[in-house]
């Protein structure tokens, strides 16, 4: 069995070009990574179509995109036959972080040992450049499409919406899992969702398929935690869509 330094500069090695795509969005300082807030936010709105109000730079609120945490994540260390990824916390822009690894485990951490993302795995594992970019690049694309394609009509059916003015909508986990890697570019599919709504707060759970060549190679989950709920109205809802849209249109006006 290989020891860790060995591992480590296997993967090192391995994902020198899988990365490249994202090497504009974070700075990093040996062990050491930190997203400046333009950092998370370009990430969010050219990676993954992300118009999120918590990923503007002038946001009081603003957080790292936690998509960008699972691409660098999996870029580093390749795909897994079975991976979870846990979120535990909001980056704050400016925020230095690293990476710890412990066993089957692999967490994003601060100099203070507070965890913002724990990922555990198991099986074969893949560092194959194309296939890691190719599903990292699928997989934010269809998460940037969450809201509001998807959450506007689930929160229509449950009767219930966020604040439309301060939106508090959080990455809470996302799980992969494979029944076989491909040569073929993988995609990110929609299965199906549901809104399961406990007062005030809610669960959204995305389930999807992975295909590659026609052929579904594996499945996944998404799930997000939305807080201060009301009852729903069609007029905070259109104010809510309005300031998605007009961010978006901004952001490409001026690219």
């Amino acid at each position: 069995m290989r020891n860790l330094a060995e591992l480590f500069e296997m993967v090192t090695l391995a994902t020198i070009g899988v990365g490249m795509f994202l090497e504009n969005f974070f700075t990093q300082s040996g062990d050491k990574y930190s997203f400046s807030k333009q950092q998370g936010s370009d990430f969010a709105k050219e990676i993954a179509g992300d118009f999120n109000p918590l990923h503007d730079p002038d946001n009081n609120r603003f957080c790292i995109p936690g998509d960008l945490l699972f691409s660098l994540t999996s870029c580093k260390y390749g795909i897994s036959q079975n991976m979870t990824f846990d979120f535990q916390g909001m980056v704050s822009g400016d925020s230095q972080v690293h990476f710890v690894e412990n066993e089957d485990q692999i967490r994003v951490e601060n100099d203070n040992q507070k965890s913002f993302l724990a990922m555990t795995r198991e099986g074969d594992n893949t560092q194959d450049t194309a296939f890691v970019e190719a599903l990292v690049r699928s997989y934010v694309a269809f998460s940037g499409k969450t809201f509001p394609h998807i959450i506007v009509e689930l929160m229509k059916e449950e009767g219930v919406m966020v604040n439309p003015v301060k939106p508090m909508v959080i990455y809470d986990m996302m799980k992969l899992g494979f029944e076989k890697f491909s040569e073929h570019t993988p995609e990110v599919v929609l299965k199906q969702s549901r809104f399961d709504v406990n007062g005030k707060r809610g669960m959204v759970i995305m389930d999807f398929d992975i295909c590659a060549n026609d052929e579904v190679i594996g499945h996944g989950e998404k799930q997000i935690i939305m807080s201060g709920l009301r009852p729903y109205d069609q007029e905070g809802i259109d104010v809510l869509v309005n300031n998605y849209d007009q961010s978006r249109e901004r952001f490409f006006a001026n690219a």
